[in-house]
């Protein structure tokens, strides 16, 4: 009796050993949306602050679905600013981790790309079913597959809740009118920046009140304009970046994702404006004007490098998130690893942007191309066409140096290679350090024209600031091991 009691037991935990399949969700999940939110991105037009809060959105539910199977990932609950109690697996190994984050992200993305064009939706809906089928030819039943979908689902559904509830729909559709005074931002852009926005075989129409940025070809390359892509005018959640308009003066009033509030992080106030010669303004124009007139051959490369304009890439947003992702394989990351750096580095962007444009908004600082054109220069263009809000402080600078923070605190401060812009034909640019990497970009505002030194400045030490916080909030810790 006692062997078969035993044989019995034996028996039992083969098949219990059976039933708990090993996790074997490819870490390599995780670059493929990073990519395919990038492409979403350049082919949607979105502004950079909008970008932001898609790309924290997308990576918020991909990493909770997969931590909602793996124990050992840490919670979001009580880090994340508003994020609800998310459910966890009971038994884990009832749950396929890709199933169920996938899932998760299908309903993220279905409920911020309502209004996306037919072939982005069509574009993800693939990348998703293609996972999905993978899972199954790895193995998972297709009860276990029902039972993570379900799960996931569940899990999406009470993160679009929450992603509904920042603050985003307060802020579409309100008008906007910059204030008035000496030294204050409007919107000065030339028409001979504009692109068409309607197009057809026989005929294309410049329309200049929702025109696209277009860089002219005689100061940049065929390789820098950005194409007609004809977009509905009337996409709220969506829009299509506007060079014309002004670039989400309300963003400071979307809730924060790390942050407690979008000037947790303090900046010192611009100088102010005086157009007397020895002013610290009257300076910070002059080195930009003469910067340009001395630019070389690799300050050049570098302004056009981290151009990054809406429309034509996937803005600095999808610049970083890019750069993470290349970590991912080259570092060998595993999975959870790899959704926390992504993770980290998309919340980081996002707050950089509220925060960046909460100070911009406040401020309303004039931009170099209007200053000089005013005090010093009347027919002074910048190398690279001036965006459409106000200049204190730099918003490359300011999400760059957050993102670099994040990276920084996974991968340590090591030398990396960035491939992210080829597709643009850009060659790859080698870094000592994710932090030199951002202060390049933010210096490559000051080449391009459109930022004073300040605004550099100031945005690097608001980055900085915003980047630990949430290295600090998400307890990011170098990984040793992945040092090549």
């Amino acid at each position: 009796m006692a062997g078969v009691l035993a044989a019995t037991v034996g028996i039992t935990a083969v098949a219990i050993t059976a039933c708990a399949r090993p996790d074997t969700t490819d870490p390599r999940l995780v670059p493929q949306y990073v990519h395919a939110l990038y492409g979403t991105i350049r082919v949607e037009q979105l502004s950079a602050p909008v970008a932001s809060r898609l790309t924290a959105y997308a990576s918020t539910a991909l990493y909770a679905g997969l931590a909602a199977v793996r124990p050992t990932m840490p919670r979001l609950e009580g880090t994340v600013q508003g994020i609800p109690a998310l459910p966890t697996a009971e038994q884990p190994q009832d749950y396929d981790a890709t199933v169920v984050a996938v899932s998760a992200e299908r309903v993220m993305l279905d409920a911020l790309l309502r209004e996306a064009l037919p072939t982005t939706r069509t574009a993800l809906t693939r990348l998703a079913d293609s996972l999905l089928a993978d899972r199954r030819t790895q193995g998972v039943s297709p009860a276990m597959a029902e039972r993570s979908v379900a799960f996931g689902t569940r899990i999406g559904a009470m993160l679009v809740q929450w992603a509904a509830a920042d603050g985003f729909a307060g802020t579409r559709g309100r008008p906007y009118a910059p204030p008035v005074g000496a030294g204050l931002w409007a919107n000065d852009a030339p028409a001979a920046l504009y692109s068409t926005q309607s197009l057809s075989g026989a005929s294309q129409f410049i329309a200049l009140d929702n025109p696209a940025n277009h860089q002219r070809t005689g100061n940049l390359s065929d390789r820098a304009l950005i194409l007609s892509r004809p977009k509905s005018a009337g996409t709220k959640t969506l829009p299509a970046a506007n060079i014309a308009g002004v670039t989400e003066p309300y963003w400071r009033e979307l809730r924060p994702f790390v942050l407690t509030a979008w000037n947790q992080c303090a900046i010192a106030p611009p100088p102010a404006f005086s157009s007397d010669t020895l002013s610290e303004l009257a300076r910070n124009a002059r080195a930009v004007r003469d910067t340009k007139g001395q630019l070389t051959a690799e300050e050049r490369e570098i302004a056009l490098y981290w151009a990054d304009n809406a429309g034509e890439s996937g803005t600095p947003v999808g610049h970083w998130l890019s750069i993470a992702s290349q970590m991912i394989s080259e570092r060998h990351l595993t999975t959870n690893q790899a959704a926390q750096l992504v993770l980290a580095t998309a919340l980081a962007q996002a707050d950089a942007f509220i925060a960046a444009w909460g100070y911009k908004f406040q401020y309303n600082l004039l931009r170099p191309r209007m200053y000089i054109r005013q005090q010093l220069d009347p027919t002074w263009e910048p190398l690279i066409p001036t965006p459409p809000f106000p200049e204190y402080p730099s918003g490359h600078s300011t999400q760059s140096a957050a993102a670099a923070a994040a990276i920084t605190a996974m991968l340590g401060a090591t030398p990396f290679a960035d491939s992210t812009s080829v597709s643009l034909g850009h060659a790859v640019r080698r870094f000592p350090s994710f932090a030199a990497a951002s202060d390049e970009a933010g210096r490559s505002r000051v080449l391009g024209g459109i930022h004073f030194p300040i605004g550099n400045t100031a945005g690097r030490e608001l980055g900085r600031c915003i980047g630990m916080q949430v290295v600090n909030a998400l307890h990011l810790t170098p990984i040793s091991s992945t040092t090549p």
